[in-house]
């Protein structure tokens, strides 16, 4: 007659669960205070220069859009002054005379065009 090896169940095994290892690579490691220390320290002072170059960074790319800016409204006061003029000179060539400085406009187009050909 076989028979069957009875384990013995220990009642703190199963409600503690699976057996932890103390030599595990997480958590806080005893002895190491003071060169724990010595990192966060210098971990803050790397912190504080990313900050400053970040400042910086950013300073510069405000400055960069700023500028940007400034040279497109001079562009949009160019093309309404240039608009303007032409307006102008519509409203004059309706009336049935010639505007001032279109005799020189026509003259540059027409040297435009017989350099062209």
């Amino acid at each position: 007659m076989e028979y069957q090896e009875l384990h013995v169940i220990d009642e703190q095994n199963i409600a503690e669960g699976p057996q932890r290892k103390e030599s595990g690579k997480r958590g806080r490691k005893p002895g190491r205070k003071s060169a724990e220390k010595v990192d966060m320290k210098a971990k803050l002072e790397r912190s504080r220069q990313s900050a400053r170059e970040c400042r910086a960074r950013k300073k510069l790319r405000y400055q960069y859009l700023e500028e940007l800016v400034a040279d497109r409204e001079k562009a949009v006061l160019a093309l309404r002054k240039e608009l303007e003029k032409f307006q102008l000179w519509a409203k004059e060539i309706d009336a049935g005379r010639a505007p001032d400085g279109i005799q020189d406009l026509l003259e540059e187009l027409g040297a435009v065009k017989k350099e062209q050909q």
